[in-house]
């Protein structure tokens, strides 16, 4: 019991030493708005201690094969009165498509399979009996979800609810015998087999994964950040590219309105150039409206680590260096830190503002940042579109 105590009163009289000088470094590294903006909450719930296997899939590549049609039937109706009726064989029922089916119940592709198969039509029958048609298979997919071909060419966009994509078609039943009578032949012996439905291959991908990003380099504390401003439960480990898929978490506002965080995979030096599967990790930055850098604060001359974060996206995109963004500087806990974060303010032009995700010091400033940037680009986007609509409509 008495350790206990010694513990706490420890820890307060070191939080009130740091505090002061904490209070100082704040006011001159971070330049903070004064807009008013919602308050993050935090949730009460406590999290599951099991471990989790979920992440954001942002990109699947599947192969669709259309139902096969069902076969004719040849057959003759024979009666008590007449053993010669004359043909009777059904027509097969035709195959199912495959469907695409934009709509707002599903987030990402980690539902969708690899193979995606439509139903197969039934055969015809006896006595004039069609074959029963297949039902389509209808695949849900998120809003704004892109289809590709293997050549690479958009072929879908799914921009809206409720738009469908018929990536495979099904066959067309076969004609049983009943469809070959004619006046020159009354006893045809001959029907068709049904149609095979189409098979071919498409790369989904989801044009906005989330609003904010974090990027930065292995072990910088991306996980652990994501962790202590969500409920997400990304793996946290001493070792890099802990994280090899994005994880997404939900920061929930006092004004009932929620941002999404994707924490990316780490990126290293020559990543444009495919080292450390970094064409992979950047086609994730891609999906985000707003990238936030998470550096390193105890590293040494953590500015070039800033810099070649940047130079990597440059060299992919130059468009993504035109996107919102600022500086994290993260692990301020440790001792070395606070003098590396005054020299990261004066090596770099964008606002640097100085956190710690495992001790929690200073993230209600970040997310009210983070706010900021959702807001800003989020006016930026509506006023975009609605520009690009008036010039669609063009003058009355």
């Amino acid at each position: 019991m008495w350790r206990t105590i010694f513990r706490t009163l420890l820890a307060t009289r070191q939080s009130q030493v740091i505090a002061p000088a904490r209070r100082v470094l704040l006011q001159d590294v971070a330049r903070y708005s004064n807009q008013r903006i919602a308050v993050p909450l935090r949730s009460k719930k406590p999290k599951s201690s099991k471990p989790t296997t979920q992440y954001f899939v942002d990109c699947r590549h599947v192969r669709t094969i259309g139902g096969k049609g069902g076969d004719g039937c040849v057959s003759f109706l024979r009666l008590w009165c007449n053993e010669n009726a004359g043909p009777d064989g059904g027509d097969g029922g035709n195959g199912g498509h495959v469907v695409l089916q934009a709509t707002q119940d599903v987030k990402d592709l980690n539902h969708i399979t690899s193979l995606l198969r439509a139903d197969d039509g039934e055969k015809g029958a006896t006595k004039d009996c069609h074959g029963k048609n297949a039902n389509h298979t209808v695949v849900k997919v998120p809003i704004g979800t892109i289809v590709r071909n293997p050549q690479g060419k958009v072929v879908g966009d799914l921009s809206s609810e409720g738009m469908m994509f018929v990536a495979a078609r099904g066959g067309a039943g076969g004609k049983g015998n009943h469809f070959f009578k004619s006046d020159l032949e009354q006893a045809p012996q001959v029907a068709e087999f049904g149609a095979t439905g189409e098979e071919t291959a498409y790369t989904l991908e989801l044009r906005s994964m989330a609003h904010i990003g974090f990027i930065g380099l292995p072990n910088a504390g991306k996980s652990t950040l994501l962790r202590a401003i969500s409920r997400a439960r990304p793996k946290v480990a001493a070792y890099p590219f802990t994280t090899l898929k994005p994880h997404l978490g939900m920061v929930q506002y006092d004004d009932y309105e929620q941002i999404a965080v994707a924490d990316l995979p780490g990126l290293i030096e020559g990543s444009h150039k495919n080292k450390g599967l970094g064409i992979q990790f950047l086609k994730h930055a891609e999906r985000c409206n707003a990238l936030l850098f998470v550096i390193d604060a105890s590293a040494d001359e953590p500015w070039v680590h800033y810099h070649t974060l940047l130079h990597e996206l440059s060299m992919f995109s130059e468009e993504l260096v035109t996107r919102p963004r600022f500086i994290i500087a993260n692990k301020v806990d440790l001792p070395e830190a606070e003098r590396n974060v005054e020299l990261l303010a004066h090596h770099v032009d964008v606002p640097v503002i100085p956190i710690s995700a495992k001790m929690g010091t200073n993230i209600a400033e970040m997310l009210h940042e983070i706010r900021i940037i959702y807001e800003t680009s989020r006016t930026a986007r509506e006023a975009s579109e609605a520009t690009a609509k008036e010039q669609e409509e063009g003058p009355r």
